[in-house]
């Protein structure tokens, strides 16, 4: 059971770029969609667990699900730009990287020399995993600098997202708690890049469609929140790694995103090593 419970969190958050893939839209229409299902499924947890929070816990937790859509909208735009096949990896190693550091420098994480070497070469093992994804047969298809610079500095909303629980005042509240506040701060900061972005888009149908990759988004994010419990925080992060596999895959075989056989081997490669630094940094 407690095995099942770990791999919620990356079925959905594996499938839902294929969802809104499918579903297709504007990055506004696809955001707005992950902001109101999260919000539903928020709001159903809500009813059924009756956590307390804090206001103050409340209202940095609704900050924080506003900011985490910066890294969500950049992964969309990415999407549409080099693929969900090309985007999930690197994004992934984005998040890995930039929350490792944050870790270190400010919350004391690897602490002690052994930790930290492990840390080091599983971050260079997830580089070079990204590195493989990369890889193109075609100028037309490589992945311009820009493209990845671009998702390098939106990906600055999801290590805000990451780093918020190890805030004091956040520790002290449940992960039941601050999940509603979060999933309501995601919906805000949707609403408000529609508003400035495009407010036709509240008018199209797929705004409303794609809640249905928000409603995977939600009940991953609130079984992880089981999971962690039930299986300790670093069985919980290693098995969340699969949505990686999930989601590239995915994007190759159900999105249709071709690859040639030369990039298919460096994209499987490369994501079998971006799981396996995933894991060490776990152990560091």
């Amino acid at each position: 059971m407690n095995i099942l419970i770990a791999l919620i969190p990356a079925l959905g958050w594996g499938t839902m770029p294929l969802i809104t893939g499918k579903i297709g839209g504007s990055p506004v229409n696809q955001i707005f969609g992950i902001g109101a299902g999260a919000s539903l499924i928020g709001l159903i947890a809500y009813i059924f667990t009756h956590p307390t929070i804090s206001t103050a816990a409340f209202w940095l937790s609704v900050l924080c699900g506003a900011l985490w859509t910066v890294g969500q909208i950049g992964q969309f735009i990415s999407f549409k730009h080099i693929g969900v096949s090309n985007t999930i990896p690197l994004s992934t190693v984005f998040q890995l990287v930039g929350n490792s550091i944050i870790g270190v420098l400010i919350f004391g994480d690897w602490a002690g020399v052994k930790s930290k070497i492990i840390g080091i070469i599983a971050l260079i093992i997830v580089i070079v995993g990204a590195l493989f994804t990369s890889v193109s047969d075609q100028k037309e298809k490589k992945i311009s600098a820009s493209a990845v610079l671009f998702l390098l500095c939106t990906t600055i909303g999801f290590w805000v997202y990451s780093s918020f629980p190890n805030i004091p005042v956040i520790k002290q509240q449940s992960g039941t708690g601050i999940f509603l506040p979060e999933m309501l701060g995601i919906l805000l900061g949707a609403i408000i890049y529609g508003l400035f972005a495009d407010r036709h888009a509240f008018f199209e149908k797929q705004q409303y469609l794609n809640i249905l990759g928000g409603l995977a988004w939600g009940v991953a994010g609130f079984a992880y929140i089981f999971s962690a419990q039930v299986n300790g925080n670093t069985s919980a992060f290693i098995w969340t790694q699969l949505n990686v596999v999930i989601a590239t895959f995915g994007g190759i075989f159900i999105l249709h995103e071709h690859k040639s056989k030369r990039e298919m081997f460096y994209t499987i490669l490369g994501i079998v090593l971006i799981v396996i630094g995933s894991v060490a940094t776990s152990f560091a």
